[in-house]
């Protein structure tokens, strides 16, 4: 913060002491942090519309499923570009209730896809569960992929 304050006085003394140099140099800097600003938020909103066209669904499957694995994923890629990575969270809900009964401990995995999936295609795979608040149980508990991060290919 002090380097901050301090370059803030420099640039200000500056200003008044050669207003034409530093004003030019100073709307130059302003414009290509403004360029580099629309460039980020433009490939943050493209990948949220290609991460909105995914459809992840998890669901408890002893059956189909080892048992130190017991829940089904489905993924399928609906965008147009292949997936090159994607990773998530796992949260337990309640049937009709809202509140993550997942604990949310700061080693809890975030589980990922293990290659890249192209367009149209699917991938099937059992995970581990995430850790259950004390007293629930996986079969009577509805799970679901939040926070998803992704990477597409161009």
């Amino acid at each position: 913060m002090l380097i901050g304050a301090l370059l803030l006085l420099v640039w200000l003394a500056l200003l008044l002491r050669y207003p034409d140099k530093v004003a030019t140099v100073s709307l130059a800097a302003v414009f290509g942090v403004a360029l580099i600003a629309a460039g980020t938020l433009w490939q943050e909103r493209r990948t949220a519309q290609h991460l909105a066209q995914l459809e992840l669904t998890l669901r408890h499957a002893p059956g189909e499923c080892p048992a130190d694995r017991p829940l089904a994923a489905h993924l399928h890629n609906g965008s147009r570009l292949p997936l090159l990575e994607l990773r998530w969270r796992i949260a337990a809900h309640a049937p009709g209730d809202s509140v993550d009964l997942s604990e949310d401990r700061y080693d809890m995995p975030h589980y990922s896809t293990s290659s890249p999936l192209q367009p149209g295609s699917d991938w099937h795979a059992c995970l581990p569960l995430p850790s259950l608040r004390h007293g629930y149980r996986a079969q009577t508990l509805e799970f679901h992929a939040e926070r998803l991060d992704g990477r597409f290919a161009d």
